[in-house]
């Protein structure tokens, strides 16, 4: 028999292991942006033409699109109309869009049976 070492050595992580971050809430300006490129391309429009009608620049509708930038509303009522919809409409699509990725993963509530009260 040898007295050799065995081939593998123990492995001592360098880091404790720690659990996975709680996955966070995405961010307006993500929203927003995804909600414009979707309907855009829907459209199967480029951002050139969208923005020449929203009279914004092409490499800012390009930033709020891709979550860069946090418009205004000014802007985003603009970016809006040249889509064809207005900004309570947009406002629409991203709340939407919003519930739709903060619920992915959590258990649908319960029926609710408590008091409800209106003022």
């Amino acid at each position: 028999m040898s007295s050799q070492p065995p081939d593998h050595a123990p492995v001592i992580p360098l880091r404790p292991q720690q659990p996975a971050p709680e996955p966070r809430e995405p961010l307006w300006r993500d929203l927003v942006g995804d909600v414009l490129r979707r309907e855009r391309l829907d459209q199967e429009r480029t951002l050139k033409d969208v923005a020449e009608v929203a009279r914004i620049s092409m490499p800012y509708l390009s930033e709020i699109e891709r979550g860069r930038k946090e418009a205004s509303s000014e802007v985003l009522a603009a970016a809006a109309h040249a889509l064809g919809m207005d900004l309570g409409g947009l406002l629409s699509l991203v709340q939407s869009e919003f519930a739709r990725k903060t619920s992915l993963g959590r258990p649908a509530p319960g029926p609710y049976n408590g008091l409800c009260l209106v003022a």
